[in-house]
């Protein structure tokens, strides 16, 4: 098994018809995911090299029975797209913009909440569920199938984390990006839950980053209601308070949001944390013998 997707889901590209729509459509279709329609508005009845494109993702969806929206929308346009997305039924969001208002992404939230729902992003790579399908723009080579969940704030450390475990011989079930704003649509705590119910899923890898409260939470959620190993890894040890480092929500203040700080409180909750993501591939071959 996957989560959120795998071999049957349809996915609809809003922005097909721009450079990095067309471009990651394509590709992700060449890895065998069903990307089954495009929408850019005002351009409805053409193709993108055999793909429908369709002016609504309402029109997509009753068309091509769309289940999973992949947004490569401009920042301003985002929140719009994933209203769209939401309103016409689709149950799988995947929003890569980044530079989204918090504001607007606050809106989208709660909307994508209210009516149940899963938004992934903004400002991540996406998901992938390794030779099943990949929807963002992971790169692909680096990950193998099998039976390790990944989760990440981070979109390089995911693929650097997923070439560690692959090079061991460890595959993946699925590997998620949530994204690094200060809001995201899921927590590492929703996709741990989901992880926590796929059969295919042994041991799960946290990968977190400085800023926030979010590893802290997930470390307490994990001891009490997660029965599979957890290997996490924290980037940002060596940074300065006060300063932002990356992505929009790896802003530490005094003592809150340190890597040092995530690090306790994981290990106080049992979760092994590597030093660099080769200790990690290490530890995560450990808890699966």
């Amino acid at each position: 098994m996957a989560i959120l997707i795998d071999e049957n889901s349809r996915v609809v590209v809003q922005g097909i018809t721009g450079r990095e729509g067309s471009f990651h459509a394509l590709r992700n279709r060449d890895y065998g995911t069903r990307v089954v329609a495009g929408v850019t508005p005002g351009k409805g009845g053409q193709q993108v090299e055999g793909i429908p494109v369709f002016d609504t993702v309402r029109e997509a969806v009753a068309g091509e029975g769309v289940d999973t929206s992949l947004i490569f929308v401009p920042a301003r346009f985002a929140a719009d797209a994933m209203y769209e997305a939401i309103d016409a039924g689709v149950g799988v969001v995947v929003t890569i913009t980044e530079g989204i208002p918090v504001h607007d992404m606050l809106r989208a939230y709660h909307h994508a909440r209210a009516r149940g729902v899963t938004l992934i992003g903004p400002n991540c790579p996406g998901l992938i569920s390794p030779g099943r399908a990949n929807v963002g723009i992971i790169p692909t080579s680096v990950f193998k199938q099998g039976g390790v969940g990944l989760v990440s704030r981070s979109g390089t450390l995911t693929y650097q984390i997923a070439h560690e475990l692959t090079r061991r011989g460890i595959g993946q079930s699925t590997a998620v990006g949530i994204g690094g704003d200060p809001i995201v649509g899921s927590s590492f705590i929703d996709v741990l839950e989901r992880f926590g119910a796929d059969e295919q899923t042994e041991a799960v890898v946290l990968v977190g980053e400085i800023g926030g409260s979010e590893e802290e939470a997930a470390a307490g959620w994990a001891q009490e209601h997660l029965d599979k190993p957890v290997v996490a890894y924290v980037a940002g040890f060596t940074a300065p308070p006060g300063k932002q480092m990356g992505h929009a929500g790896a802003i530490i203040s005094g003592s809150a949001g340190t890597a040092q700080a995530k690090q306790q409180a994981l290990e106080a909750a049992g979760i092994r944390v590597g030093k660099d993501p080769d200790e990690v591939g290490d530890l995560v071959a450990e808890v699966l013998r």
